[in-house]
């Protein structure tokens, strides 16, 4: 059996001012910081002879490919990203960048900001447009029905509120 993967399918190009600065911040903190410490720590080890059994270079080896990688990925993504700076005409549709208020039919109000893919947080109210249930809310407007499939079955929400900025509150 081989270990070959078909290519995950490309999330979309759209990215928030913040969600980039996100980005930047974290190929800086990497290139910058990260790697001319562990970079550092690697030729320390292996002036100590022996590197087969010597755990510094090893894992920080291990971690220069790591940081490497994912240097690479930054720098090409920032590089094809579409920062999303402008706020839409119709600001009673939701769109890219939108802060979504949704109520369940049990009357729980859950509020989302739709983002791109590089910059989804489930815990801070981040969800990908990519998602199933933001494909399901863009473009419907205020008390519209949002029917969304999920593994437990399909669920029902009520838009109650949109509004586009920055912070939720």
């Amino acid at each position: 059996m081989g270990r070959y993967r078909p290519p995950r399918q490309r999330g979309s190009r759209y990215i928030t001012p913040e969600g980039e600065q996100a980005l930047r911040d974290e190929l800086h903190q990497l290139w910058k910081v990260e790697r001319p410490v562990v970079t550092n720590t690697v030729h320390e080890a292996a002036k100590n002879g022996d590197r087969s059994e010597n755990g510094d270079y090893i894992y920080g080896k291990r971690r220069l490919r790591e940081i490497d990688s994912r240097v690479r990925f930054l720098n090409k993504r920032i590089d094809e990203v579409e920062v999303v700076e402008r706020v839409p005409d119709d600001t009673n549709k939701i769109f890219f960048g939108a802060w979504v208020t949704l109520e369940d039919e049990a009357g729980d109000e859950k509020c989302w900001r739709v983002v791109g893919p590089d910059e989804f947080d489930l815990a801070s109210g981040k969800l990908s447009m990519d998602s199933p249930m933001a494909q399901a809310f863009l473009g419907k407007r205020l008390d519209d029905e949002v029917r969304v499939q999920s593994p437990a079955g399909e669920q029902v929400y009520f838009v109650t509120g949109i509004r586009y900025g920055e912070s939720q509150e």
